[in-house]
């Protein structure tokens, strides 16, 4: 079966087959809202997220796992490896992250 990527706002959950590596996170919020105060976490299943070399992984270890936001329905995750992105947008200053 072929694993599709999620999006969650400004967020995009990408399956990958890379080795995950690097600093497990406390905690399941893959991103925060710099604006708002707003977070994107994992609320329910068993989860894991590493950050490792300015990547951000998730290991989702139960049959699901559920994110959740204030402002977004929630979306649930299903088992595997994921990579974390979060949206960029150009500026005339560079490459900026959206914030939420």
């Amino acid at each position: 079966m072929e694993k599709k990527n999620f999006r969650h706002g400004d967020v995009l959950i990408i399956p990958t087959a890379e080795k995950i590596q690097g600093k497990e996170e406390k905690d399941l919020i893959l991103a925060r809202g710099e604006v708002s105060g707003h977070a994107h976490r994992i609320t329910k299943g068993d989860a894991h997220l590493f950050k490792f070399d300015e990547k951000t992984y998730l290991r989702v270890t139960s049959k699901f796992a559920l994110l959740t936001h204030e402002e977004h329905k929630a979306l649930q995750i299903p088992q595997g490896d994921y990579e974390i992105k979060i949206q960029t947008d150009y500026t005339p200053e560079g490459w900026k992250r959206v914030e939420d």
